[in-house]
C-alpha cells in the first residue's frame, strides 16, 4: 500500500521577543492510505502545530511534507488551498461551523467550492448518514454540541477526502456525545476508506487507530501499532 503522508526531519520553531521557541525537531514518519493513525501527547507537546503542518495549513522552518504525492513546500498558498479542498478533510474540537449558513449549507461548501453539480443531494444524504436529516435547515445556534459536530463530520466527508485531519474532536463534548461522534468518524471513515489522523488527548480514543504517534518536548517519542490492536 502506497503512503499518503511523508514527514522528513520537520522542525517548527517561533519568534518570542528576542528568544526563539522550538515547537517541532526532528520529526519523521509517514501514513499509508487507509491507516487509521492518532498522534497524542501532553498539552504543548506540538500535537496540533504538527497536525497544521501536515495539512498545509502551516510552512516549517526546515524539513518536508509531502501530502498526497506532492510536496508543500513547493507549492503557493492557493495551490496548497486547492489541494486541500480536493483531497483533504477537517474536523475541528470547535466545530468551526459558519453561523450564518443552515447544516445543509455548511456541508455543501466544500462541493461547492469544487463545482459539483449535486452539492445539495450529496449533503442530504450525508446528513442523513450521521442522523441529522431532520435538521437540514437549522443554522449552528440551535444545534446542540454534539449536533453541531455531526454536521462538521458530514461537512468534512462531503468532498470525499483522500485524508481527513480530526484536531481533538470530542474535546468540547461530554463523553457519551464523544463516543457517539467518534462511531460516527469511524464508521464513515471505514465506509469512504479515508486515512484518519486524529489528534487527541484521549488514549482510549488513540487506541482505536492502528498506529499511535507520541509526542514530548516537540520529540518523537514512540510511534508503533497501538495496543488494542
Amino acid at each position: 500500500m502506497s503512503k499518503i503522508l511523508n514527514v522528513h526531519n520537520l522542525r517548527k520553531t517561533y519568534s518570542s521577543g528576542s528568544r526563539e521557541i522550538t515547537v517541532l525537531q526532528d520529526i519523521n514518519f509517514d501514513i499509508e492510505e487507509r491507516e487509521t493513525f492518532s498522534i497524542v501527547g501532553p498539552s504543548g507537546s506540538g500535537k496540533t502545530t504538527l497536525l497544521g503542518l501536515c495539512a498545509g495549513l502551516d510552512r516549517p522552518n526546515a524539513g518536508s511534507v509531502e501530502l498526497c504525492g506532492t510536496k508543500l513546500e513547493s507549492l503557493t498558498e492557493d495551490e496548497r488551498a486547492i489541494l486541500r479542498n480536493r483531497e483533504v478533510g477537517f474536523v475541528f474540537q470547535d466545530f468551526q461551523l459558519l453561523p450564518t449558513l443552515t447544516a445543509l449549507e455548511n456541508v455543501a461548501v466544500p462541493l461547492e467550492l469544487q463545482g459539483a453539480k449535486d452539492a445539495t443531494k450529496k449533503s442530504k444524504e450525508l446528513l442523513e448518514k450521521v442522523g441529522l436529516g431532520d435538521r437540514y435547515h437549522h443554522y449552528p445556534s440551535q444545534l446542540s454540541g454534539g449536533e453541531q459536530q455531526r454536521v462538521a463530520v458530514a461537512r468534512a466527508f462531503s468532498n470525499s477526502p483522500s485524508i481527513l485531519f480530526a484536531d481533538e474532536p470530542t474535546g468540547n463534548l461530554d463523553a457519551e456525545t464523544g463516543e457517539k461522534v467518534i462511531e460516527l468518524l469511524f464508521n464513515l471513515n471505514k465506509e469512504a476508506g479515508t486515512t484518519l489522523v486524529i489528534v487527541t488527548h484521549d488514549l482510549e480514543l488513540a487506541r482505536m487507530t492502528k498506529r499511535v504517534l507520541r509526542l514530548k518536548g516537540g520529540r518523537i517519542i514512540d510511534n508503533s501499532i497501538a495496543a488494542a490492536q
